[in-house]
């Protein structure tokens, strides 16, 4: 079985908040329209809250730093005899 790196780079490591962050916040939002006897605290009123949260997460997530960033995608070395690893190989292209 492969073994998977998990990277823990902060931005990674916000991201990973997203599923809690939403379950407890509908939790909230469920709990106080229990408690509460107003309309105004009825979960078809207060569903943006949950809006807000997403953004506030991709916002914190986005201007987090990447230093130790583990990616996904496998970094191919670039072939012999060129000095620039972006340099296309086939003649033609980009000209």
């Amino acid at each position: 079985m492969s073994e998977k790196l998990r990277c823990t780079c902060r931005r990674c490591a916000i991201r990973g908040l997203m599923g809690p962050a939403i379950l407890t916040t509908i939790g909230v939002l469920f709990l106080l329209g229990e408690f509460t006897n107003s309309y105004y605290f009825s979960i078809w009123r207060t569903f943006p809250v949950i809006l807000i949260v997403i953004g506030g997460i991709l916002l914190a997530s986005s201007m987090s730093p990447m230093d130790g960033h583990i990616s996904d995608a496998p970094v191919a070395p670039p072939p012999p005899g060129t000095s620039d690893p972006y340099q296309s190989q086939t003649p033609g292209q980009g000209q």
